[in-house]
């Protein structure tokens, strides 16, 4: 039996703490309870500490498995034969008892059953087993149903089983049948097949040789089989010497332990998967997003977003003699004769609001929720997959409210840009200058002269330069009108899309991506 360090136990059963605590509501329930009393009996005796070996003499009745105690003890502690009583208690015999009583407190050993091997008397004589627990379990085939329930007590709570059988027993079905049950803990048992002198120099080699065929078609190939007499003493010497060899390493307790650690690890296994979806990337997510945009009526918002972008800034774009007449010809808010309050009123009133999803759009939302639920679902086990269906399953309604909500916290109101001024400005300017060229220059018609410059006159100077620079500055306001609605349509439907996104996180990404999250931990710490 090779060494198990402590280490691959506490980090075992870390993981499976882990495992239980991220994932226990999706694995078998069953399988969740004996991971929680696994868990929690060896915490209790990892507090009572590992230092010291607990080894159960397991046997049917009359294998000789009190005599095998009596023998490894050196002294008649357990009455065998006849003379036994039938009780349903063990005895308990230890090499350095002090200390002992809290571990023989939790195997529930009666006081009255226990005793201290070691003494003055014995001087170094017993210090090979210094640290040894040995007990000797009621019969596992006891017809008292008490007797039998205890001793399976005892085997699920011990470090090491030796199971004594005999010659005429060691095929027993019943035995058998227990025994495939332990095939996890292979590699925590010894059989041991006793009364050897019972038979002769041909029969125990055929003897032995069926029982090693018997252990590996019940799965334990593992065990190692030695072969005593508690008659003549032989091969008891060979247990004594492994079992100190076990104490000695303190490893029973620790490769005990990883075995129960390790069944319940195989048992809720099958609740998991080998992997899943990433849950910072779940597959469809992007449709599910587009989905709800089309549904809240963002490409309608950020088309009035940019019209109504353009409109505000053509107020300076043009001449202000053409600004004027577009305005009071294309606003017939102007002709009202509203005032500016008034005027403002009205246009939130009028404002474009994001329609109402149609049926169409609403299957669409509809039909990417459940593409996201089945691809994060594909591949886990059944809990699993209905944990992400029911995280998932936001209703319409639910999502219909939450998209107005979002939609309506966006600021989707457009003003007019400061440097907007200077070009009214400059409009204002550049119309003073043409003004001021046409009147002067109808002046020199009438006679008045005027200065030139060069072989041009100043006032048709000033006309010429005040409209063509004027027609620049609407070129340039024109251009720069398009890219700045462009710019705020953009940043508008960033915002609008970072909101519907926060509602698809919130609704169906985020309550999935938390089961495929608890999926991912179980598993890793399953393995760990």
């Amino acid at each position: 039996m090779s060494p198990v360090p402590e280490d691959s136990v506490l980090l075992r059963l870390d993981g499976l703490e882990a495992a239980l605590a991220a994932g226990g509501d999706h694995l078998d329930s069953d399988a969740v309870k004996r991971g929680h009393e696994v868990a929690a009996r060896l915490g209790e005796r990892l507090r009572l500490g590992a230092d010291r070996t607990v080894v159960a003499l397991v046997g049917a009745t009359g294998s000789g498995k009190s005599s095998m105690f009596n023998a490894l003890a050196g002294m008649e502690l357990s009455e065998v034969g006849v003379r036994r009583p039938t009780t349903g208690e063990a005895s308990a015999c230890v090499w350095a008892a002090e200390g002992a009583d809290p571990l023989l407190d939790w195997l529930d050993v009666p006081r009255r059953q226990r005793t201290n091997r070691e003494s003055v008397l014995d001087g170094t004589r017993q210090s090979d087993l210094h640290g040894l627990v040995l007990l000797d379990l009621p019969d596992h085939d006891s017809t008292q149903p008490g007797h039998r329930l205890e001793a399976e007590r005892l085997v699920g709570l011990v470090d090491l089983l030796v199971w004594v059988v005999d010659p005429q027993k060691y095929a027993d079905e019943a035995l058998h049948a227990y025994l495939r049950g332990l095939r996890s803990h292979a590699g925590v048992m010894l059989v041991v097949l006793n009364q050897i002198d019972t038979l002769t120099d041909d029969e125990l080699p055929a003897c032995a040789a069926d029982l090693r065929r018997l252990l590996d078609a019940d799965g334990l190939s593992p065990v190692v089989i030695l072969t005593t007499s508690t008659v003549t003493g032989l091969g008891v010497g060979e247990l004594r010497t492994l079992l100190a060899d076990l104490v000695e390493r303190r490893g029973a307790f620790a490769g005990r332990a990883l075995a129960d650690l390790e069944a319940v690890v195989a048992d809720l296994s099958p609740g998991v998967a080998a992997s899943e979806a990433d849950p910072s990337d779940l597959p469809a997510s992007e449709r599910l997003v587009t989905a709800l945009a089309d549904a809240a009526g963002l490409p309608v918002l950020i088309d009035a977003v940019t019209a109504e972008y353009r409109r505000r800034c053509a107020e300076g774009a043009e001449t202000l003699l053409r600004w004027g007449w577009d305005r009071w010809r294309s606003d017939p808010l102007n002709r009202l004769g509203l005032s500016d309050q008034d005027t403002a009123a009205v246009r939130v009133l009028t404002r474009v609001d994001a329609p109402r999803a149609t049926p169409a759009q609403r299957d669409r939302v509809e039909l990417a929720v459940r593409d996201v639920m089945a691809a994060a679902a594909s591949g886990l086990p059944g809990t699993w997959a209905d944990a992400v269906r029911s995280a998932g399953a936001a209703t319409g309604e639910e999502l219909s409210d939450t998209l107005d909500e979002a939609v309506g916290s966006v600021d989707v109101t457009v003003r007019r840009p400061m440097w907007w001024n200077l070009i009214t400005a400059a409009q204002l300017l550049l119309l003073g200058t043409t003004l001021a060229g046409l009147l002067w220059w109808l002046l020199t018609v009438v006679g008045i002269g005027a200065p030139r410059v060069g072989s041009i006159s100043l006032p048709m100077l000033l006309l010429a330069y005040g409209a063509g620079l004027s027609a620049l500055v609407v070129l340039v306001a024109r251009w720069s009108r398009r890219v700045g609605a462009e710019r705020r349509g953009e940043q508008v439907a960033s915002d609008l899309r970072a909101a519907v996104s926060a509602v698809a996180a919130e609704k169906v990404l985020t309550p999935i991506a938390e089961v495929i999250s608890a999926h991912r931990s179980t598993r890793e710490a399953l393995s760990r």
